[in-house]
């Protein structure tokens, strides 16, 4: 069974990024499961926090979703032209005290979804030096940039749109047989 931990980068409970989420669990191939993490609760990064009472317990559970992963799927909104802040607050507490091992060699990909003509493009290009850094294996071999998401999506934030289904079939697809390769 090929594990992927699965996290959106938005808080919002009917959000495009959490509904696509949503739906890549759902229509992951039989071999593959993709576990919901959550970063709702990590607070934002305070070295004196840390100094003091060591990493918070929700960065523990990411970390150990992360460790006990094959592979790792964000799905990032775009706010700005960027990286939401809370998403990259995640990822930088992820990495600390044993935690940058976990992202060392691990397989990721990025997809999003966004209300805008050019979905997430640019926030998915903002990661690459983040992910370089951290050293994950970031794969490259296809794109989901799913645009105009207010189209696709109900009020609930659940993915409504077939085509968009089918191409998230495939790409959740290809990254489960490229770390099981």
């Amino acid at each position: 069974m090929t594990t992927i931990l699965g996290l959106s980068g938005s808080l919002r409970r009917a959000s495009f990024n959490a509904g696509l989420l949503r739906a890549a669990a759902e229509v992951a191939a039989e071999g593959c499961r993709i576990e919901i993490g959550s970063i709702k609760d990590v607070p934002l990064y305070d070295g004196d926090l840390e100094a003091a009472q060591g990493l918070p317990q929700a960065v523990q559970t990411l970390q150990a979703q992360l460790r006990a992963a094959d592979g790792l799927l964000l799905v990032s909104p775009e706010y700005n032209n960027g990286i939401p802040g809370v998403f990259k607050n995640a990822i930088d507490w992820m990495s600390r005290g044993d935690g940058l091992k976990a992202f060392v060699g691990k397989p990721v990909a990025v997809i999003g979804a966004s209300p805008g003509g050019f979905g997430t493009i640019l926030a998915q290009n903002h990661w690459l030096p983040v992910l370089r850094t951290l050293k994950c294996q970031l794969w490259t071999a296809e794109r989901l940039l799913v645009s105009r998401a207010g189209g696709l999506f109900d009020a609930e934030g659940n993915l409504t749109d077939d085509k968009t289904r089918e191409l998230l079939r495939t790409f959740v697809a290809g990254f489960a047989a490229s770390i099981r390769d």
